[in-house]
């Protein structure tokens, strides 16, 4: 027997923990990511007929789909939790308008549910909440879809026979690809300038080590590029080495330190490849893997918030 509400996700992982959050009315099911996608062939965006859009399956998301359909036909709500941006609010569009076409939905009640968080009040609260899907979003979704391919399959095949072996072209990568091209161009630019710096270690008379850098000499403010090589600074060095050091004036002042804010995804990956040396690619494997849950003392429990706060 079927239970009455079918909760439509995108991975098993994420319909295992929130299927523990929901009673025995409510069904959870995963769609494996997104469910269909323009086919790689000439005119699956058509900007002359009001970027009219083809769609095609996925070859992975068959079967999924079939389990899907199957459990629409006896449910009498479907509800949409696939992940709260705009390729989440995308996947549950993909799975209405298939439902639609194969007249699936009539009496019943679609709505769309989502959760930064996947605790039991975050799920629960947002069941509460549900609401239509975010026609915006979904737009946003289909302009840059056929921007991707328009520039991606117009431009990819000209750059290959004007550069042989080069990979593609891309709405984002292209315009990535000048970027990094022209800050390599300003650093091959750059003319490096040799300067030295004094340095003593030094200790409080409770034996506590300090290090103090040479600012001044012979009365004079040192700027960055007065010690601009080795022999003057082996100089400076020599005119004060035996010299009594004392302390002239003592400072104190009030220093408030913030906590670092949050991360975004960017943050995310850059301290993730700064700390771990990890690939922005498994940092978010790792992020969604805590996003969807961890087995905690016999319970699935999610330990962050959505990761993928920013894109393109």
């Amino acid at each position: 027997m079927s239970a009455p509400n079918l909760v439509i996700v995108e991975s098993p992982a994420k319909a295992k923990t929130i299927n523990k959050y929901l009673g025995p009315d409510y069904e959870v099911v995963a769609s494996y990511g997104h469910v269909r996608d323009l086919p790689p062939k000439d005119g699956s965006v058509e900007p002359d007929n009001d970027f009219a859009m083809s769609w095609q399956l996925g070859e992975r998301a068959a079967k999924p789909m079939s389990e899907i359909k199957k459990l629409a036909k006896k449910a009498t709500t479907i509800f949409l939790a696939t992940d709260p941006d705009r390729e989440g609010e995308a996947i549950s569009w993909h799975v209405k308008e298939m439902l639609s076409d194969d007249k699936l939905l009539v009496g019943k009640s679609v709505r769309r549910v989502t959760f930064n968080e996947i605790t039991k009040k975050a799920v629960q609260d947002a069941f509460a909440n549900a609401r239509d899907l975010d026609q915006h979003l979904i737009e946003a979704y289909l302009a840059r879809r056929a921007l991707d391919y328009l520039v991606g399959f117009n431009i990819s095949p000209v750059l290959w026979r004007k550069l042989p072996g080069s990979r593609s072209a891309g709405r984002v990568q292209s315009v990535a690809l000048r970027l990094i091209c022209e800050r390599e161009s300003e650093i091959e630019k750059f003319n490096a300038q040799e300067y030295w710096s004094l340095v003593a270690k030094l200790a409080t008379p409770k034996g506590e080590p300090f290090i103090a850098r040479l600012t001044h000499l012979a009365g004079n403010k040192l700027d960055k590029l007065d010690l601009n090589n080795e022999d003057a600074a082996r100089k400076a060095e020599a005119r004060i080495r035996n010299k009594d050091l004392k302390v002239v004036k003592v400072e104190k002042k009030q220093v408030r330190r913030h906590p670092y804010p949050p991360f975004i995804t960017s943050s995310l990956q850059m301290d993730a490849s700064r700390r771990l040396r990890f690939a922005a690619s498994q940092t978010m494997r790792v992020a969604q893997r805590l996003y969807e849950g961890v087995e905690i003392g016999g319970e699935t429990i999610g330990l962050i918030t959505y990761m993928r706060t920013d894109g393109t």
